[in-house]
């Protein structure tokens, strides 16, 4: 099984690349690619064709996937990009954390 550091919905920065250290959320993961999408990263033109009597043709911009080794999470307490780390609370349950101030990151 292919493991990914992040998750859908979490705020993520570009490590490298034409678009280094823009920030976007992740709308989705493919884990067997090791891709995300993320929100207004890596936005290329694509040419659509109408498909259906009605649909409008032309030059689309829209997100494209990018590997995930790329990508590094921001932690929303301290607001900087980090490290992930992993851990089990109390109640047994295992969670994320922040490398830098130590406090956990929820997922949403």
């Amino acid at each position: 099984m292919n493991k990914v550091h992040i998750k859908v919905g979490d705020m993520v920065s570009v490590r490298c690349g034409k678009d280094k250290k823009k920030r976007g959320r992740v709308l989705a993961i493919s884990k067997r690619e090791k891709k995300a999408i993320v929100q207004g990263v890596m936005v290329v033109s694509k040419h659509v064709k109408p498909r259906k009597v009605g649909d409008e043709s032309g030059i689309v911009k829209t997100e494209s996937a990018l590997y995930t080794c790329k990508l590094q999470l921001v932690c929303p307490s301290c607001d900087s990009a980090t490290r992930v780390g992993h851990r089990i609370n109390d109640d047994g349950k295992k969670v994320r954390f922040c490398k830098k101030c130590n406090k956990e990151i929820s997922s949403k």
